[in-house]
């Protein structure tokens, strides 16, 4: 990319007032916008799904530790590798420390449908501390539409059905036995557990803070999602790619 053009001081502050009208703008709009969110109805979960996790079984009530709010972020598996998908640690390489949405009543976790041993192999590796749960042979990444498999379910990722999907040519996605990526939100009442929110593709992208500190410069964010390897990688050769990540 080539660098900006140069100008006085004058020419630049008048570009900068104009793109700060701009900027307010959709500070706003996205004010707004996480009003409705919040304000979007929630589905009473009925199913008794049932997870791994270090310390034995445990249920989706659990997974709150106490709390009123959980976040689950739907982790790609690349089994073939039997590790964790790049995307998905470029983002969880960006948690930062839990006690500060722990003190807003809030868990945040990770769930894949990896064996509960692999998981705790690569989250070693990479040395997160952030919960981390197994599916492994549940329904519950089928149901959330983090996976694909016609055996248990319709096609679904983003919204979308399989022929949209394959007419859009997310063919990555519409694949039996798929994995895709995305965020779920949970609110806990006593030992009632309510849906209300899911986000696929590039909705949990606000998430990636490399791209948010990039954004603020001229060269931009220069690499794709999927382009961003393992972080103990970069000395080294790349681990495997989800490079049909969004």
């Amino acid at each position: 990319m080539e660098s900006p053009p140069i100008v006085s001081r004058e020419e630049w502050l008048k570009a900068r007032k104009e793109l700060l009208v701009r900027e307010k703008e959709l500070t706003r709009a996205r004010d707004a916008l996480n009003a409705e969110r919040r304000a979007l109805p929630m589905v009473e979960i009925g199913k008794p799904y049932v997870f791994q996790g270090p310390d034995g079984e445990t249920g989706l009530a659990d997974l709150f530790e106490g709390r009123r709010q959980l976040i689950i972020y739907h982790f790609m598996w690349v089994p073939d590798a039997d590790q964790g998908c790049t995307s998905c640690s470029f983002l969880v390489d960006h948690i930062a420390d839990l006690r500060h949405l722990h003190g807003c009543d809030t868990t945040l976790a990770l769930v894949s449908r990896a064996p509960l041993a692999s998981i705790e192999r690569f989250r070693h590796r990479m040395g997160w501390t952030v919960p981390w749960y197994s599916s492994h042979g549940g329904d519950f990444n089928y149901d959330f539409h983090a996976s694909n498999d016609e055996a248990v379910a319709p096609v679904e990722y983003n919204y979308m059905d399989k022929a949209t999907l394959e007419g859009k040519g997310l063919h990555f996605f519409a694949q039996n036995g798929q994995d895709g990526h995305g965020l779920s939100v949970f609110l806990r009442d006593g030992e009632r557990v309510f849906h209300t929110y899911s986000t696929y593709g590039r909705g949990p992208e606000v998430l990636l803070n490399t791209y948010n500190y990039l954004d603020f410069t001229p060269l931009g964010r220069q690499k794709h999602v999927s382009e961003f390897p393992h972080h103990d990688s970069y000395d080294g050769e790349p681990g495997a790619c989800c490079s049909h990540h969004h």
